[in-house]
């Protein structure tokens, strides 16, 4: 009962769970329970990757799938969509079924430290942002390039992918 009445200025923050938690309460979750996540696996008639830089606190810097976190009564297939236009502007087909299943533990790491992944093969249906294409030089966070091999720079966490890219 006590855990109840303490809970309750909590949840009073949580105001709309289709935008996600607010980042302490996020961070909270992420501490006591596996977070779901969508990496999408974008493939052209090539078979080249679509991949994106990353440089956070948390997966440092890097290519990587891009990616995100399933929301509470959020189906897998509406976070596809969601990662495809808040990452990219772009918009996908998909296959319903995942492609892998894959857990990662951070065993140093309490915040975002557990993940089970689901990878999702994916085309293009509208191109990226053309604004976010690399050109060259150094990456910046966001932008994406085609990969025709999976580069020596991808995160670590998704050096499990390498076979797919």
């Amino acid at each position: 009962m006590q855990i109840k009445k303490l809970l309750e200025p909590i949840e009073t923050l949580i105001t709309d769970l289709k935008k996600g938690l607010p980042e302490d309460i996020f961070l909270f979750v992420s501490r006591i329970t596996p977070l779901i996540n969508v990496d999408l696996l974008i493939k052209d008639d090539k078979n080249g990757t679509l991949l994106t830089w990353r440089d956070d606190e948390y997966f440092a810097t890097g290519w990587h799938i891009p990616g995100g976190i399933i929301r509470f009564k959020e189906t897998m297939a509406s976070r596809v969509k969601m990662v495809a236009q808040n990452e990219l502007g772009a918009d996908v087909e998909f296959e319903p079924t995942p492609i892998a299943v894959n857990e990662t533990i951070h065993p140093s790491r309490n915040d975002r430290g557990h993940f089970i992944s689901l990878l999702i093969r994916c085309s293009i249906i509208t191109p990226p942002e053309e604004r976010l294409r690399f050109k060259g030089g150094n990456p910046k966070p966001n932008e994406w390039m085609w990969h025709q091999h999976c580069p020596d720079n991808i995160i670590s966490v998704h050096e499990i992918y390498r076979k797919f890219i």
